[in-house]
């Protein structure tokens, strides 16, 4: 037998308790995103009228407060593009990958970036060591063995988590570049959640880096794994993984981070039509060469210039970018990212790349 959700006796708050919800922004101040205000300070309430038990209440409320503490850590440096680098918090200082994590996150920083790690040791350490003072930024954990914040991340660059969910959200959604050392459960699941945003598309495309140790193979093994043994079972398709690259260059790693925001710039999609902003408007003839090597990846029409569509307009939305525009088939978008390296090689192209400063949260 089925069981009916039956309605909440909370759902249907009283005018008279909207209406003091409403004082009790003026009396607070709140003018800007007033609405959003509103709905969170009302599903608290709800949560109270529910009857909803009390660790699903403790649940929710540290989730809010881990939340707002990382958003006013990052919002200082909104105006500044940020890699994620994950790893091992076992490894040791005499490890090769803790000499790449270092070496990685030195000429980011010297590009201009900030690094973002757990704020943990191992990996996370030689990273942040390496971006160095007023680079680094870092979300930790608690935990009840294993992991401290390193040193190397001043304790107003930081904030601790309680839960895991809380401090993966925040390790993605302001990152423009994330970089996977080798590492264990941990990584593995921060690497695989990196890989299911940009799968489902719950993300907009990012250049994602698995850094192997010179040697060691261990990216490499996924690799072999993913065509051995889930594309022939048919539980992912077979670009799937093409959103990813894997090496065991430190160079190459840092240019395929600052390399994708060469020309491409951001997504939106406007009904079917999937719009791609850039920095450089392309040739008539490069518009011609893309039609014939990804024609595959269109449901209908042709890939074209555009100009801001009505949408993007009324938004105000980076009318300032050139774009381009295209019915892209659904079972195809695995492809995008290829999409986006072709629109990054073009003639074109700015010589040096921009990357856009805030992005979207992935949902």
């Amino acid at each position: 037998m089925t069981v009916q959700p039956q309605p909440s006796a909370g759902e249907n708050l009283s005018d008279q308790l909207l209406k003091s919800v409403d004082a009790l922004l003026d009396q607070a101040g709140i003018r800007e995103n007033r609405s959003l205000i509103e709905r969170i300070l009302l599903s608290g309430l709800r949560l109270g009228t529910d009857g909803t038990r009390r660790l699903d209440l403790k649940i929710t409320a540290v989730a809010l407060e881990e939340m707002r503490d990382a958003f006013r850590l990052f919002e200082p440096y909104t105006d500044v593009p940020k890699v994620t680098v994950f790893g091992s918090a076992r490894t040791s200082p005499s490890d090769p990958s803790y000499r790449q994590a270092h070496e990685l996150a030195t000429a980011l920083a010297r590009d201009g970036w900030m690094v973002v790690t757990g704020a943990g040791p191992g990996i996370m350490e030689a990273a942040s060591t390496g971006a160095g003072p007023g680079r680094a930024l870092g979300v930790s954990i608690r935990l009840p063995f294993e992991e401290e914040p390193n040193a190397a991340i001043a304790a107003a660059s930081r904030v601790t988590m309680k839960y895991f969910f809380i401090r993966k959200l925040m390790l993605v959604k302001e990152s423009r570049g994330f970089v996977c050392l080798p590492g264990g459960f941990g990584t593995l699941d921060e690497t695989f959640e990196l890989l299911t945003l940009q799968q489902t598309g719950k993300a907009e495309p990012m250049p994602i880096v698995l850094l192997d140790p010179p040697g060691v193979g261990f990216w490499e093994g996924l690799r072999r794994f993913v065509d051995d043994t889930l594309v022939p079972a048919g539980v992912i398709s077979r670009d799937d993984l093409d959103r990813v690259l894997v090496t065991d260059s430190v160079a190459e790693a840092a240019r395929e981070i600052t390399g994708f925001w060469r020309n491409y710039d951001s997504l939106r999609w406007v009904g079917s039509r999937l719009v791609l902003r850039l920095n450089a408007a392309p040739s008539d003839a490069e518009i011609d060469g893309l039609n014939e090597r990804f024609g595959e990846l269109l449901a209908t029409g042709r890939i074209e210039r555009t100009e801001p569509l009505r949408p993007e307009r009324e938004d105000g939305d980076a009318l300032n970018l050139a774009r381009i525009v295209l019915v892209p088939d659904g079972h195809r978008v695995g492809r995008l990212h290829r999409l986006i390296r072709a629109l990054n090689e073009l003639p074109s192209a700015p010589a040096v790349a921009t990357p856009p400063l805030m992005p979207p949260s992935p949902g």
